[in-house]
């Protein structure tokens, strides 16, 4: 098989990102479209498992998604609209620091500094 995302990267940090589960409206709609296909089982494979963008299975989403692009075009404009939509974090730290620092976009749960 001919790789169709090598030349495009940006379907495997959208493979990345649903890996990771880290945009939720994005997973639910990639989940939402590859629902009834063999697609379904890839995402379902990798979702939640936070594997890096050079990981094999990250690889393969990318790959479900180019086919799932070059099916549907409408599928293919909501994806990059939903992908330039998400929300990014930009944490940046100046000057001397002295103690602990935590940078983060969004926290669930507890966060403790401890020793």
């Amino acid at each position: 098989m001919v790789s169709t995302v090598s030349s495009r990267p940006v379907l495997v940090a959208i493979a990345a990102a649903l890996a990771g589960k880290s945009v939720g409206n994005l997973y639910d709609l990639v989940r939402g479209r590859f629902a009834g296909t063999g697609r379904l089982a890839v995402l379902e494979a990798v979702g939640g498992v936070g594997v890096g963008v050079d990981s094999p299975e990250v690889g393969v989403l990318a790959e479900a998604l180019a086919e799932g692009v070059a099916d549907d075009a409408e599928f293919g404009e909501e994806l990059r609209r939903v992908w330039a939509d998400r929300p990014t974090v930009h944490n940046e730290i100046s000057g001397d620091v002295h103690g602990r620092v935590m940078q983060a976009g969004e926290v669930h749960g507890n966060i403790t500094f401890s020793g």
